[in-house]
């Protein structure tokens, strides 16, 4: 087994020569008069601010509807700078400046079936829809509430809304009535788009009850979008609108003109946090932002080109659905699926792969983990000549993860893992197509990001885990949150440790290597001793033994210090017995450090997630100490706390 940093992939040169990256370097290398290498041009995105991200609005070919009156006002100040002042723009335009016949939005769903649009017919349309809408009484600023499933459809609706200047918000359609209403109704939505199911697992789920008692609840019409394309409307929904009615209207004179002339910092999406340690936060995202963001990371970080296909295994609850719609604005020909990823086998996500020749396979490390345990390996059942990038995110991704995919998937690939979050809409450290890959890293910082690491004072450490921080403004700085008229409790979460610095809730490293790797998060840390430990490192050496199928760990209070509990799935047919814990302490003892090594592991037969996948430790923390679990309707599968309720091993 390779050692973590080992270099598992170099760029080929001409994929070197050939990326936007080296393109963007050299325009920016006129742009700041002299030559920039890699970290040079980094250093200098980071210096000047005002001079990058014009330069990425002009490399993005970004069409200001009204020219701003200068790229940055109030630099010195987080939060509180002011990006393209005085300029106008239209996200939607962006995303549907490409015409023709070439597909943009290829829908699948497990069972099978393939739906697609070309460039034109999306336009046409978005533009029919946005014009029923129109008239119907949407306007700028208006709050569209969606439950829905991630569809050709769904990216229509988006289109339509936020073409007219309305606020998008999507949740997953698995949300239960509770969740859903938490998120939705304190943004006081004007229209709600909703269906009446989806297929997860071999399994026709029925979305009508909690379409209806929503509907109710939020006191708003519906625009109903059915699977079915002939199915009627359930009269258990009231005042509800016909979606393929309203796409199949007339469209005006001019429809250019349905494309509402904006501020930069516009309200566009209304993202929620996961609510796992209280009420979910509505995180509002400007146009202006969200879309330089966007085509930075899309052109530059993944190198990703007109004409591409690019998948991400997501619901229209997660940042990764709005990330990749941006794909369109590139260019690229979005692959969108509806369903599980493992049924009716490990390999249905790889054989669409495979059908639509993607560029670009986006998952998270949690479904590559599972992957490597079903046995399935995608480069022996289908071809993925056209794949040159894989990325991944959700939690951080495991070295074992990175050896999974270049012995499995593909030796000639670039692995992005990537992390940012909901916050920001994007990404503080991801790829870059011309470094190599080393195990278990990050690639680096993204353009434009004073990403830094700081201990608990608040000094840089050059070496060492600690603060993943942004010490400088960047565009995708969301605008607030819903509700929080003056800023408050959105400076609270964000600046209040470090003032002027956004602290990001992660617990990080520099590599050697020049890249970064991301510990979990920092307010799931271990303390025991006064030692912190991120959760990730430890996850890493436990998951590698053949014995456990996953785990979780959380600090248990105990005579005025904490010890580490460590929770262990086991895998098929394997006890957590005392051999499998002696086994496990050894591992961990001589992989990490005698610190690392539990005081107590509990065999369980699930772990609670939240609804993007991500391990939920506080829930976990919460129920060992007899607290209440925050905001239960956050989780995935909260029936699974029971078990930790309890437990004698904890008493001792």
């Amino acid at each position: 087994m390779a050692a973590a940093g080992t270099v598992l992939w170099t760029p080929p040169a001409d994929r070197v020569r050939d990326s936007h990256w080296s393109r963007f370097r050299a325009y920016a290398s006129r742009r700041a008069g002299h030559p920039l290498d890699d970290d040079a041009l980094y250093a200098w995105s980071v210096a000047e601010p005002a001079a990058f991200w014009a330069a990425v609005a002009r490399f993005g070919a970004v069409r200001f509807t009204r020219s701003p009156r200068a790229v940055l006002e109030h630099g010195d100040h987080f939060p509180g700078a002011r990006w393209f002042p005085g300029a106008e723009l239209n996200f939607a335009w962006h995303l549907l400046r490409f015409t023709g016949p070439q597909p943009a939005l290829v829908g699948w769903t497990e069972a099978g079936q393939r739906a697609a649009l070309a460039r034109d017919e999306l336009r046409d349309r978005v533009l029919r829809l946005a014009a029923a809408l129109k008239a119907w009484g949407l306007r700028p600023g208006d709050r569209v509430a969606a439950c829905l499933p991630n569809t050709p459809d769904t990216v229509v609706a988006m289109l339509a809304c936020t073409a007219l200047g309305a606020v998008w918000s999507s949740c997953s359609p698995d949300f239960g009535l509770a969740g859903l209403a938490s998120r939705f109704g304190p943004i006081a939505p004007r229209l709600l788009f909703a269906t009446d199911g989806y297929g997860y697992g071999g399994k026709d789920i029925d979305c009508v009850p909690v379409a209806a008692a929503l509907a109710a609840e939020l006191g708003v019409p519906v625009v109903w979008l059915p699977r079915d394309s002939a199915g009627p409307i359930p009269d258990a929904v009231p005042l509800a609108l016909d979606f393929r009615a309203l796409c199949a209207g007339p469209l005006p004179p001019d429809p250019e003109t349905l494309f509402a002339s904006l501020p930069f910092d516009h309200p566009l999406y209304i993202l929620y946090s996961s609510g796992t340690t209280g009420a979910p936060k509505a995180i509002v995202h400007g146009a202006g932002g969200t879309l330089l963001q966007h085509l930075k990371e899309l052109l530059l970080h993944t190198d990703l080109r007109a004409g591409d296909a690019v998948f991400y295994y997501t619901t229209c609850g997660w940042m990764m659905w709005n990330w990749l719609v941006s794909g369109l604005a590139v260019g690229a020909t979005l692959t969108l699926y509806e369903g599980s990823p493992f049924h009716p086998d490990p390999g249905v996500l790889w054989r669409i792969a495979e059908r639509e020749r993607l560029a670009v396979f986006g998952t998270s490390a949690r479904y590559l983990a599972s992957l490597r345990q079903s046995g399935y390996r995608p480069r022996e059942a289908v071809r993925l000549d056209a794949l040159r990038t894989v990325l991944s995110t959700g939690s951080p991704l495991a070295p074992e993860g990175f050896d999974f995919v270049y012995d499995a998937v593909k030796t000639d690939v670039q692995l992005a893992s990537i992390s940012g979050g909901t916050d920001i809409v994007s990404c503080f450290v991801l790829g870059q197509p011309t470094r190599p890959v080393r195990r278990g890293e990050i690639q680096g910082p993204g353009l434009g990001m004073a990403v830094d690491v700081f201990d608990a004072d608040g000094r840089p450490l050059p070496a060492g885990t600690g603060e993943l921080v942004c010490t400088r403004p960047f565009p995708s700085t969301p605008v607030g949150f819903w509700g929080d008229a003056d800023g408050s409790r959105f400076r609270a979460s964000y600046f209040a440790r470090f003032p002027g610095v956004w602290t990001h809730g992660d617990f990080a490293e520099r590599s050697p290597g020049g890249g970064f790797i991301i510990h979990g998060r920092s307010d799931a840390v271990l303390n025991p001793g006064g030692v912190r430990i991120g959760t990730a490192e430890l996850y890493a050496v436990v998951e590698a033994e053949a014995g456990v199928s996953e785990c979780l760990a959380v600090a248990q209070r105990r005579g005025g210090d904490e010890r580490i509990v460590l929770f262990v799935v086991p895998a098929p047919g394997v006890a957590v017995d005392d051999a499998l814990r002696a086994q496990l302490r050894a591992r961990i003892r001589s992989a990490l450090t005698p610190r690392h090594v539990p005081a107590v592991i509990v065999g369980v037969s699930a772990l609670p997630r939240t609804r993007n996948g991500k391990l939920a430790e506080l829930a976990v923390r919460a129920v060992i100490h007899g607290d209440a679990v925050a905001n239960r309707d956050a989780l995935a599968n909260p029936e699974c706390l029971a078990q930790f309720v309890g437990r004698p091993e904890l008493e001792a």
